[in-house]
């Protein structure tokens, strides 16, 4: 290794960390519709006050402020130094792995998949400027870097691109249809009458059952959804009911043939029984980030990432449940799963479809 090579290297590693920071930033503004740009310097979300530049380098700051605010003492999460490391070391990698033009193409994919991944797991969405964002940007690399479709030519690698989006929306939209068909409601027997509280909190509610407490609103991703309470009593907002089901839409109650509009209710509580609640296999989120992933490395780390993160999901999951105490409302985003196996894809996709042809004997 020379030095030139090892000075281009630690450049290379020092503008990921760079990236990752404004990643950070990305990521705890986008899901609170705050701006990226204002104000352009960091903030304390504790104290509000503005970050001085020499307690914001990137991975040092976090380390020499031992993952506390300079100014008030708060902690600072480890997913600060956490994203400034990933997108560093992967920076780095992907500079070693492939040709220039393409490292660089791929610097702005990882971007968006690390955002998408925290972002994800923090708050159960992909904001659409990363994922329709992500697919423009994938289309017009591809114009611009034709590599990335496998090809020297620009206008064929462009409608590759905008194919493979096209393919990993379609794909995806298709799993949560059919996921919707056949496993959209899932009913829950309680072992005793439990204790359950529906109430308002602005422009959503709180739902509580038992020790599992949710918002509301995020049962229903689609107009059709019903939400059923099998009670052994109920009051709404003071009127008592016995021995009912409660019919919950987006926004309104049926019961006992009565209909009321939920945005003039105030608190129903009661003991449940059981539960029919309404579920998808994914967010829509979720298609438009395939989308993406097809946009950048084409159709087939679609169809590898689709199966690889269903792989790392299942596992994911599984020990979370074996570890944790199971619960009925428990969420898992897919995004993370997804990034990971385009991830898997970008660096050794070509290799483990080498070997599983081998395998096939092909």
């Amino acid at each position: 290794m020379t030095a030139s090579t090892t000075v281009g290297g630690l450049f290379v590693f020092i503008l990921g960390a760079c990236i990752g920071s404004f990643l950070n930033v990305a990521i705890y503004r986008l899901p609170r519709d705050l701006s990226v740009n204002r104000p352009r310097r960091s903030f304390c979300p504790n104290c509000g006050k503005q970050i001085a530049w020499r307690h914001n380098l990137p991975l040092v700051s976090w380390l020499v402020l031992r993952g506390r605010c300079a100014e008030c003492g708060t902690p600072i999460p480890f997913r600060y130094f956490a994203v400034e490391l990933i997108t560093a070391v992967l920076f780095l990698i992907s500079w070693n792995f492939f040709p220039s033009q393409v490292a660089v193409a791929y610097w702005v994919f990882i971007g968006l998949v690390v955002a998408a991944t925290f972002i994800d797991l923090e708050h159960f969405i992909i904001p659409d400027e990363i994922t329709l964002g992500g697919v423009v940007a994938g289309i017009v690399a591809a114009f611009i870097v034709p590599q990335l479709m496998s090809t020297d030519a620009r206008l064929p690698a462009f409608v590759r691109a905008a194919l493979a989006a096209l393919l990993g929306y379609l794909l995806l939209w298709f799993v949560l249809e059919a996921g919707k068909l056949l496993f959209g409601r899932k009913r829950i027997t309680l072992d005793a009458p439990t204790p359950f509280i529906w109430r308002r909190s602005g422009d959503d509610a709180e739902f509580t059952v038992g020790a599992e407490r949710s918002l509301w609103s995020e049962y229903f991703g689609r107009e059709s959804d019903r939400l059923l309470i099998d009670c052994e009593d109920a009051s709404i907002d003071g009127r008592m009911h016995n021995k009912v089901t409660l019919e919950f839409h987006y926004d309104r109650l049926a019961v006992e043939n009565e209909t009321f509009a939920l945005d003039d209710l105030t608190e129903i509580t009661g003991s449940a029984l059981a539960l029919v609640i309404p579920r998808e296999a994914m967010g829509r989120g979720d298609l438009k980030f395939l989308a993406c992933i097809g946009a950048f490395l084409g159709w087939r780390a679609v169809l590898f990432a689709l199966f690889a993160g269903s792989v790392y999901g299942s596992v994911i999951g599984l020990i979370t449940l074996l570890l944790g105490k199971r619960v009925w409302s428990l969420k898992l985003p897919f995004g993370p799963y997804l990034g990971l196996g385009a991830i898997t894809w970008m660096f050794f996709g070509e290799g483990l479809l080498q070997r599983y042809q081998a395998l096939l004997g092909f």
